[in-house]
């Protein structure tokens, strides 16, 4: 059995507005917002780097969690941005935490790694422990800032978010999870040579149907229906995509908690930052169902489902 015990989360100070973006690419803020939802994002100070983001938002986590770094039995960290392929950054915030012997994995699945690593984590906590999952990105350093390249840049911001899932206590229980991978769509969402890579169109009709469908393959097996779930937490990648899946659910749109329109994607963080926030927003008892979703390169993509206590 495993528990959500905390989220935690750490967003840069830097503020940049649909306004100020907008004239480097060749287009109109108010366009900006009509198809992504989005208004502001954050960047990454010219010192941040991958590691540190994760490190503040693990921080963050652990206090939320009452917990120290050296109660943690596993480290996983999700990032498709880090400056470095190999090692990653989840040693160096393993380090930052003092930490000299506990596992510290990278999963670079850039958008969906942290919905992988919960997943993986609420496999292995019974045996190892304390598990923190980590998305950390700064994704603001992947994107050009040019006529050609506003369909990513116009989208993705900086920022971390954690999770401790835990062996035997927690707000909420994680009862059932899936992940899946399809290849074929490898080529629709990547990034290479250091920038993103991103067929739009493609990636919007696919993640339209293969999104839900987790969720309803989790809903199913559980009794449960998506109007029965009280919080769906998912990948901050459009607003409109968001609205896509509310409305293949049928779900209520104001279930699904959103914050893309303050700080953009910020990819593997997203998931994590919003489930932060909503946490913060709402640190009572939960009382109703919760789904977490995500989708990313690869093209892959699952669900969790979390249920209340007792």
């Amino acid at each position: 059995m495993a528990f959500l015990r905390s989220f935690g989360a750490y967003v840069p100070e830097r503020v940049v507005t649909n306004a100020e973006l907008a004239p480097q690419l060749g287009v109109e803020g108010e366009w900006i917002a009509s198809v992504s939802g989005i208004e502001e994002r954050r960047y990454a100070a010219a010192d941040d780097t991958v590691a540190t983001l994760g490190l503040r938002a693990a921080q963050d986590c652990l206090e939320r969690a009452g917990l120290t770094a050296s109660e943690l039995g596993m480290i996983l960290v999700s990032s498709g941005s880090s400056e470095r392929f190999c090692p990653g950054p989840a040693c160096l915030i393993a380090a930052g935490l003092g930490l000299t012997m506990t596992p510290a994995i990278d999963i670079p699945i850039a958008s969906a790694g942290s919905l992988v690593a919960m997943v993986l984590a609420s496999g292995l906590a019974a045996t190892v422990g304390h598990i923190l999952v980590i998305g950390s990105e700064i994704m603001s350093r992947r994107v050009a800032y040019t006529p050609e390249g506003k369909d990513t840049a116009i989208l993705f911001g900086d920022g971390a978010g954690a999770c401790i899932v835990s062996p035997d206590t927690g707000f909420a229980r994680i009862a059932d999870t899936c992940i899946f991978t399809d290849g074929a769509m490898a080529e629709a969402l990547s990034i290479q040579n250091e920038l993103i890579r991103m067929d739009g169109p493609a990636i919007i009709r696919h993640v339209s149907r293969k999104l839900p469908d987790a969720i309803k393959t989790l809903l199913k097996r559980n009794d449960i229906s998506a109007k029965g779930v009280g919080t769906y937490l998912l990948h901050q990648a459009n607003l409109n995509l968001i609205s896509r899946v509310a409305k293949s659910l049928d779900a209520p749109i104001d279930r699904f908690y959103a914050n893309i329109q303050r700080y953009g994607n910020t990819s593997s963080a997203s998931m994590l930052v919003a489930a932060s926030e909503w946490r913060e927003r709402n640190a009572g008892a939960v009382v109703e169902p919760i789904v977490l979703g995500a989708f990313g390169v690869g093209l892959n993509w699952g669900a969790v489902l979390a249920l209340p206590l007792g």
